[in-house]
């Protein structure tokens, strides 16, 4: 299976900084796919389902402001 990357704005993180997967922005259907996991992208950049291998990328020149 190919890996795909998803790039998320700021803005499609949570609270806690995290993005969940499947995702809509990753194309997926929710109803048939795997368990929501959250993945924390705010610290890292990025973060990888441990599910289906796609990763969820900052893009590039975003910045998560924490705390607020």
């Amino acid at each position: 299976m190919s890996q795909a990357v998803v790039e998320v704005l700021a803005k499609d993180l949570n609270a806690q900084g995290a993005v969940f997967c499947p995702n809509p922005k990753a194309g997926m259907k929710l109803w048939n796919s795997h368990p929501k996991v959250y993945l924390d992208v705010a610290h890292t950049g990025e973060g990888k389902c441990p599910y289906c291998g796609t990763v969820y990328r900052l893009k590039a020149g975003e910045h998560v402001h924490a705390g607020h």
